[in-house]
């Protein structure tokens, strides 16, 4: 099978790879459809691992079906959950799901950016997801940062008509503005640097659109009439991060979604904040909870997404959506279609 594999964020080849055997417990899934995620080009964190197949915001078919599974059937319509819990360990049992190092150290594969990947066993136990017939596939490759989202926000207790300011307006910040809005959110704020991405969050449901170069406290602040309930930051700009301290309101929270260069630290007015109730919070990943919930939410028609995907390309040019995505540019969602025709 073709594979595009990864060297650095400027070297993705298609290389040939063996189509993955698999045993009596595993599946074997045709990729019809594969988002490029923000931490796909997160360089600094991914090319210790090149090369390598990423992914994992995949749409598939089922292929083959190993003979000791009954639950699943060729030609099924699923999303697969490459990273998934044990649901046993100490910070499964606390809801903490995502500390589980089963989770950290589970996967699919290869990787989404291929024609077929195999499903081990843990992961069909608990991670596969079969498709209503009101999802598409493409829709369906938003099952796993939607269902990031709604962990980071469940985690965070966001309550309707609480304020929402979204710092950095990429695809997790524009699912972020999507959840609060209908959930029932406030007033929502958004910031970027680019315009194209501000336009994109007004779309999504933004009250106001603020360039980040501005003084976002001030102006979120004077708008809303105080600081901001819940402030999310979904960008790893270090000023991103300074910002939501100085926007929090009393009894507020920041939760951090992106995750900044290693080795940043973060002053922390511990006084103020002490004082203040103010909480500082950080999500990582998901629950298959989490991703029950985005199914439904993208079922519903609650989350609409269709208008976020900016790009559909072949595996042949997964570079080319790997270079999208890393410049930031005027896209949202680049999404790779393995079987299409290039």
């Amino acid at each position: 099978m073709r594979a595009a594999v990864y060297y650095n964020n400027s070297d993705v080849r298609i290389e040939e790879r063996p189509t993955p055997a698999i045993g009596p417990k595993e599946l074997l899934v045709k990729i019809v459809a594969s988002g490029i995620c923000g931490s796909d080009v997160l360089e600094w964190y991914r090319v210790k691992k090149a090369p390598i197949v990423l992914g994992h915001e995949i749409s598939g078919e089922i292929e083959a079906v190993g003979e000791s599974i009954t639950q699943y059937a060729k030609g099924d319509r699923v999303f697969v959950s490459h990273h998934i819990p044990c649901n046993t360990c100490h910070y499964c049992l606390n809801d903490n799901h995502t500390a589980c190092e089963t989770l950290h150290t589970t996967n699919f594969d290869p990787g989404g950016f291929c024609e077929y990947v195999r499903i081990p066993a843990l992961n069909v136990d608990r991670g596969v997801f079969p498709l209503p017939d009101a999802v598409t596939h493409e829709q369906a490759t938003f099952v796993e940062p939607l269902a990031c989202v709604i962990r980071g926000q469940r985690v965070a207790q966001f309550k309707p008509g609480q304020s929402v300011l979204v710092l950095g307006s990429g695809i997790s910040g524009l699912l972020h503005i999507l959840l609060a809005r209908a959930m029932g959110a406030g007033r929502i704020f958004a910031t970027d640097v680019d315009e194209y991405r501000l336009e994109a969050a007004r779309a999504c449901g933004a009250d106001r659109a603020i360039h980040a170069s501005e003084d976002v406290a001030a102006i979120v602040t004077k708008e809303n009439g105080r600081a901001i309930d819940k402030v999310v930051v979904c960008t790893g700009a270090y000023p991103a991060f300074t910002q939501a301290l100085d926007s929090v309101d009393r009894g507020g929270t920041v939760l951090f979604f992106a995750t900044t260069d290693p080795g940043v630290t973060l002053p922390i007015p511990v006084n103020d904040f002490w004082r203040n109730s103010i909480t500082l919070l950080p999500s990582y990943g998901n629950s298959p909870y989490d991703a029950t919930v985005a199914l439904s939410l993208l079922a519903s028609k609650r989350v609409v997404v269709d208008d976020l995907i900016t790009h559909r390309l072949p595996l042949e040019k997964t570079q080319e959506g790997f270079s999208l995505v890393a410049q930031s540019g005027k896209s949202i969602k680049v999404i790779i279609r393995p079987h299409d025709e290039e």
